[in-house]
């Protein structure tokens, strides 16, 4: 007589556990991963680079971003001439649906990427973020710094009112006294397009372009020399750093809170047009971004203007190279940091010196 073994029981000791399937999203997220490389940004960050201030970047980022948004909405109503660029702007604030909200928002955008950028570069500097390997990420981050500059002024340029075509008649100046390295600011280097539409285009294409393409150079060394340590917290051994995911999770929540304030600065306090411009008079005061320098042409010419932005800039970019001691506390970089507070003392004390005697203009 043949007997026949019982068949285990599907959940008994004998069964083999069998994986369970992951679900549909997760297959979608696998099936894209491994075709673009998303989980390449899983990289460690250490604990220290989730607040705030080394989040500088990212925000910077945001407004960035915001930018590019805003400005592509704003290019399908500005007409690039001088003759209707101002009347385009006002049309685009008056007859266009958000069309005020998207100027405000890209004018309030606009400072905050410069804010963000600079007191980046100066989180950098306090805890000499700059040194060796990152030296190269510190010129890259410095020529950003110096295309946002650009950029501000060629959007202050182009909305054609009384502000923007006294910035551009210094401009001219000044490119007048740098020769044929100036010819690009000046309508010498073409008959046939007129200088405002030119600087539209640096404006909407190069210096935005320029920006993105260092600005995926700058990730890429961050990525390969990993987020410097802070140079006064020592690494504990048992610290098991989170994924650069999670750190964009938390750049993504403040980058909420940043557009947040954005866009009520941009219903509160939207920014003035002045009116078409005339030629020959300079009473307008430019924004408060340029008032480092605005008073120099008063004092000492308008050479002066070209002298001090290139020093400026030129030891802004040099700063790993003056910098070189292998100390990253910053008690103990006392020439470095002495030299950097009276540069910044004395920019400040003269932008605080064209707010309270220099109220209009010239």
């Amino acid at each position: 007589m043949t007997t026949h073994r019982p068949e285990p029981a599907a959940d008994g000791p004998d069964s083999k556990a069998q994986p369970s399937r992951p679900g549909r999203f997760r297959r979608a997220v696998d099936a894209i991963d491994e075709r673009m490389g998303i989980k390449a940004l899983a990289y460690p960050v250490p604990e220290h680079a989730n607040n705030l201030t080394w989040s500088l970047g990212g925000l910077t980022l945001v407004s960035f971003v915001t930018l590019l948004v805003t400005g592509v909405y704003m290019a399908q109503f500005y007409s690039p001439t001088a003759e209707n660029a101002n009347q385009s702007v006002r049309a685009l604030v008056t007859h266009v649906w958000l069309g005020g909200f998207a100027r405000g928002l890209h004018y309030w955008a606009a400072q905050a990427m410069f804010v963000l950028a600079l007191l980046h570069l100066l989180r950098v500097f306090l805890h000499a973020s700059f040194k060796k390997p990152r030296e190269g990420n510190w010129i890259i981050g410095s020529a950003m710094f110096l295309l946002t500059f650009l950029a501000v002024f060629t959007g202050t340029v182009i909305k054609w009112d009384q502000e923007g075509y006294e910035a551009l008649a210094h401009n001219l100046d000044v490119a007048k006294l740098l020769g044929g390295f100036g010819i690009w600011f000046t309508p010498k280097l073409t008959n046939h397009v007129p200088i405002v539409e030119r600087l539209y285009t640096a404006h909407a294409v190069i210096v935005p372009g320029l920006i993105l393409l260092l600005f995926v150079w700058h990730a890429l060394l961050v990525k390969r020399h990993q987020i410097s340590p802070h140079p006064g917290i020592p690494v504990p051994e048992e610290e098991v750093p989170e994924p650069f995911t999670a750190h964009l999770k938390r750049v993504g929540a403040f980058g909420l809170v940043l557009l947040g304030a954005l866009s009520l600065l941009a219903v509160l306090l939207p920014p003035a047009l002045g009116p078409t411009p005339v030629a020959g008079i300079e009473i307008t005061r430019p924004l408060w971004m340029f008032w480092w320098f605005f008073p120099m042409e008063e004092w000492f010419g308008v050479a002066s203007i070209a002298y001090v932005i290139a020093g400026v800039f030129g030891l802004i970019f040099l700063v790993p190279f003056l910098d070189r001691s292998p100390r990253r506390l910053w008690r103990e970089r006392k020439i470095a940091m002495a030299c950097a507070t009276v540069l910044l003392l004395t920019l400040i004390a003269v932008t605080v010196e064209v707010w309270v005697n220099n109220p209009k203009g010239h």
